[in-house]
C-alpha cells in the first residue's frame, strides 16, 4: 500500500465551539431521530478517544454486515484496557468463506449475537462524543453508518483519526527530500513492528482496537517531536 490521506489530530474541546460548528450541531440535533442520543453532540471529555474495530461478513461496506465490534477507551497517554467493549452481532447475510479465513468467526459463532440495532446503541453509549481512532477506520465507519442511519437519521458525528495516515506522515518526515512520496508499507504488522509496539492476535476486534490505540499514542508523541535535521 502507498499513500494514505493525512489526518490531523482533533482537538475535542473546540469541536462545536466555532459559530459554524455550533450551527451545524443545532441542525443535527434537530434532525436526530432519537433525542436520547443527544449526548453524541456533547463536548468530548478532554484528552479522551475511543479506538474502534469491526469484523464483518466480507469486504464490501455497502453490502456486507458487521459480526463483531471491539472498542477500547484512551485517556491521556493510557489505553484503558479495563474499559473495553466486545460485541458479537448476528448478521443478516451469510459469512463468506474468505472472511472466515481472516477472523475465524463462523455463522454458528455469531448466531446468538445481538441484533445490529442493539449493538449499535450499545456502541454509541460506549463512545459518547469522544473522537474515534482506528486502522483503516473508514471501512468500519461506513458499515456502522449504514446501520446507524435507519435508527437516528445521522452518521457518526465524532472526529476520526486514521492510524495508517499518521504513520505515513511520520515515515515521510524521516525520508530525505528526494524520497518524499515513496511507497510505504502500511500493513498493521509492519507498523507495529516499526514502532516497537507489542502485538496481539490480529483480526480479533478488541485486539485490533487495542493495537490501534497503542499505535495512536506512540504516533501522537512522535509527531509532536521536532522533525530530524536534514543531511
Amino acid at each position: 500500500m502507498t499513500h494514505a490521506p493525512s489526518t490531523a489530530l482533533p482537538q475535542p474541546p473546540s469541536l462545536w465551539s466555532a459559530p459554524w460548528h455550533a450551527l451545524k450541531r443545532e441542525w443535527m440535533l434537530y434532525h436526530l431521530g432519537d433525542q436520547r442520543f443527544r449526548f453524541l453532540y456533547d463536548q468530548a471529555p478532554e484528552d479522551e478517544w475511543v479506538s474502534l474495530d469491526c469484523e464483518t461478513t466480507g469486504l464490501n461496506p455497502r453490502t456486507d454486515d458487521i459480526i463483531a465490534i471491539g472498542a477500547v477507551r484512551i485517556r491521556g497517554n493510557r489505553v484503558l484496557t479495563s474499559q473495553t467493549l466486545r460485541l458479537l452481532v448476528k448478521p443478516r447475510k451469510a459469512v463468506s468463506a474468505e472472511a472466515i479465513k481472516v477472523h475465524g468467526l463462523r455463522e454458528r459463532d455469531v448466531a446468538g449475537g445481538l441484533d445490529i440495532d442493539e449493538a449499535i446503541q450499545q456502541l454509541l453509549h460506549f463512545i459518547g462524543p469522544r473522537p474515534l481512532v482506528g486502522y483503516y477506520l473508514e471501512f468500519d465507519v461506513a458499515l456502522i453508518n449504514r446501520a446507524l442511519f435507519p435508527i437516528l437519521g445521522v452518521h457518526l458525528p465524532q472526529p476520526k483519526v486514521e492510524i495508517s495516515a499518521l504513520y505515513y506522515d511520520w515515515k515521510q518526515r524521516h525520508l530525505p527530500p528526494y524520497q518524499h512520496g515513496a511507497s510505504i508499507d502500511l500493513r498493521l504488522a509492519t507498523l507495529m513492528a516499526d514502532l516497537a509496539l507489542p502485538t496481539r492476535q490480529a483480526h480479533d476486534a478488541v485486539n485490533d482496537a487495542i493495537m490501534a490505540a497503542l499505535a495512536f499514542l506512540k504516533l501522537k508523541r512522535l509527531l509532536g517531536e521536532p522533525a530530524p535535521p536534514r543531511a
